[in-house]
């Protein structure tokens, strides 16, 4: 499967710069449906609805606001967000390297990889030599989207990966979920430590699955031999009328690309 590449830039610290391309860790697992209207098996649309004026909403007519209380919203344009918006980064300048076993893994968020570009592998291999032996992780800013992240770049099983972390306002005290101190019974502090040590054991996620995952894969592939695939009728455009908005207009692109294939 070829790699796609979500950023390219450099990584960079001191007086180095290595270029690479930051590419998915993860494929998400999750087996995706399409809502379909039961009589038809017509995929179904979302839709802007006012509840107020009972009608649907063009795009043309959609605006943001930030809810402060209920029914009251703080209204703010496009231009006003792209005002305090970060400049598109091309750099992930490290500006510290970490010990990655103090940071908690609460605020991990999301892993990447880092691949090297041409012309930048040799030292893309030399600094993920030095991260493995320092057991250090660069901590680094860099905007993606119009957000800036906070990032941790390490050595993972010979390739650079790149985490985003979450922001230290965003992890939500624990007061409300940590126990009450108490007395604990030294016989069953006992007991639950020899428990947790008959239960030890190297770490192998290979000897796990998403069971739910594998039976819906089977499900369809068992329904998709037994029994025939339903398919959705064409809509037929009312001549002088265009489409009700523009998630339909690319729904009726979509249909005619379709039938020219």
């Amino acid at each position: 499967m070829a790699v796609q590449g979500i950023w390219s830039g450099t990584i960079s610290f001191s007086l180095v710069a290595i270029p690479v391309q930051l590419v998915k860790a993860i494929a998400p697992g999750r087996v995706s449906f399409r809502l379909l209207h039961s009589k038809d098996y017509s995929p179904l649309a979302r839709r802007m609805f006012c509840p107020e004026q009972e009608t649907m909403v063009p795009p043309d007519e959609i605006i943001r606001g930030y809810e402060i209380g209920p029914d009251r919203y703080i209204p703010i344009t496009d231009e006003e967000l792209e005002s305090v918006s970060p400049e598109r980064s091309r750099t992930i300048e490290i500006v510290e390297f970490i010990d990655m076993a103090e940071v908690d893994s609460i605020y991990f968020d999301h892993p990447y990889y880092l691949v090297p570009l041409k012309g930048g592998e040799k030292s893309y291999r030399l600094l993920v030599e030095v991260m493995r032996r320092t057991n250090k992780a660069g901590l680094a800013k860099f905007v993606l989207a119009e957000r800036e992240y906070l990032v941790a770049v390490k050595s993972t099983e010979g390739a650079l990966t790149l985490t985003t972390l979450h922001y230290s306002e965003e992890i939500l005290p624990d007061e409300d979920v940590s126990p009450q101190e108490g007395k604990i019974d030294a016989a069953e502090k006992s007991r639950m430590k020899k428990s947790i040590k008959e239960m030890m054991a190297d770490f192998n996620p290979e000897k796990y699955a998403d069971e739910r995952r594998e039976k819906i894969v089977d499900l369809l592939k068992k329904k998709a031999k037994e029994e025939a695939t339903v398919e959705a009728p064409e809509i037929a455009e009312e001549e002088g009328e265009g489409p009700a908005d523009l998630i339909a207009a690319l729904e009726e692109i979509m249909r005619q690309v379709k039938k020219s294939r």
